[in-house]
């Protein structure tokens, strides 16, 4: 519920959310009286809201530990087993969520987050996938993440590591159960073309889950001269709504089939021209044009995933449980600054709610993060080097 009375917020009051939300789903175990859990994530933090290494998050502060005592106390603290720590994470994220996002049903996005990787695996292969080269290397570990996609409700609500061997059935499973345990329904889930499978179709029609996604074409177009069959007969239907069936092996889904169009200006040869766009749906209804703007709604995890980067935590570790932490970190702090302009800064209820996001960016709330760790663990004197005789 917003409060009616505070209607001022500062570093202190920003920190200590974003503490909160960390302390009240029992991540860290104090390692000690000097890297109790408190210090090691007011650590984690300003790495994260600097977008820094914890070793240099570290440095400059004189009453802080030191960077092999923070990164000892996370792995010795951090849950060992996935699903505990997974559990853990995720209650992190959504622990603070207001309670009428559950009120009904919401659009969600699912997609996969791949972050390169340079180095060799922490015990098995299975921990890096691969993909398409990007950044220099085709190794990569990959996190799945749902979200809410409404403006002014772009909560992060479940996340998830990947591993090599995992199908893209089971992953989603595991997205699907870590929403339902929250309570919330899900509308309509917004996929990209990756999950154009009859596999992961299939599977969502079992779970009775509308959904919305592109068409994906495979293989080889036909011949100049010959019949085109299939999906790309569809491509040169007119707008409107088609059924289409497609199979692989004794596997068979059923769905619709959406052709509509998009117009945009060419800069290069500035001509108005006009794209033919085809969307995969079940239990999904409107025109093409409705369809088209719903589905330009999923867009809103991308922006989830940039404002992540801002707060991202640069490391070398191999350990992926340390790595899976990091990466939930930033998504947590986004959540923080989605709840604070939710809760705290909106104006009105219900229908009438009215967001100011200019009042604080995300940037900025991660520089009061920041501002806030260094008047708790530093003295206040300029920091310097010593060179060695």
């Amino acid at each position: 519920m917003r409060s009616r009375t505070n209607c001022t917020i500062g570093t202190g009051e920003v920190y200590s959310w974003a503490q909160e939300h960390l302390l009240q789903a029992r991540l860290l175990k104090d390692h000690g009286w000097r890297c109790t859990a408190s210090i090691v994530l007011g650590i984690v933090l300003r790495a994260a809201a600097q977008s820094i290494s914890v070793s240099a998050a570290c440095r400059d502060l004189s009453r802080a530990p030191s960077d092999h005592a923070v990164l000892t106390a996370l792995d010795d603290g951090l849950p060992k087993t996935l699903p505990v720590l997974e559990r853990r994470l995720n209650e992190a994220l959504t622990g603070h969520m207001p309670r009428s996002i559950r009120r009904r049903g919401r659009e969600v996005a699912i997609d996969w987050h791949l972050i390169p990787y340079y180095g060799e695996p922490y015990r098995s292969r299975n921990e890096i996938c691969r993909s398409q080269p990007k950044q220099g290397t085709a190794d990569f570990h990959a996190y799945a993440t749902a979200c809410i996609v409404e403006y002014g409700e772009r909560y992060t609500l479940a996340l998830t590591w990947v591993r090599r061997h995992e199908s893209m059935v089971v992953v989603l499973r595991r997205l699907l159960a870590q929403i339902r345990a929250i309570g919330l329904k899900i509308k309509c889930l917004l996929l990209d073309r990756a999950f154009f499978n009859v596999a992961a179709m299939e599977f969502l029609q079992q779970e009775h889950l509308p959904f919305l996604m592109p068409v994906k074409f495979a293989g080889r177009p036909p011949k100049k001269g010959r019949k085109a069959i299939g999906l790309r007969a569809l491509r040169q239907r007119s707008a409107g709504w088609y059924s289409h069936t497609m199979k692989k092996g004794k596997q068979e889904v059923t769905f619709s089939v959406c052709v509509g169009y998009r117009r945009y200006r060419d800069r290069r040869k500035n001509k108005h021209k006009r794209q033919k766009l085809l969307f995969a749906a079940w239990r999904v209804n409107g025109t093409p044009t409705g369809i088209r703007e719903r589905y330009r709604k999923r867009f809103g995890i991308e922006t989830s995933y940039r404002q992540r980067r801002q707060g991202r935590i640069y490391t070398c570790t191999r350990n992926p449980h340390v790595r899976l932490f990091f990466v939930a970190v930033s998504f947590i702090l986004r959540n923080v600054w989605v709840w604070i302009h939710q809760t705290r800064l909106a104006t009105g209820s219900g229908d009438t709610l009215t967001l100011h996001l200019e009042l604080l960016r995300f940037k900025r709330m991660l520089d009061w993060i920041v501002r806030q760790v260094i008047a708790l663990y530093h003295d206040g004197t300029t920091p310097c080097v010593i060179r060695p005789p």
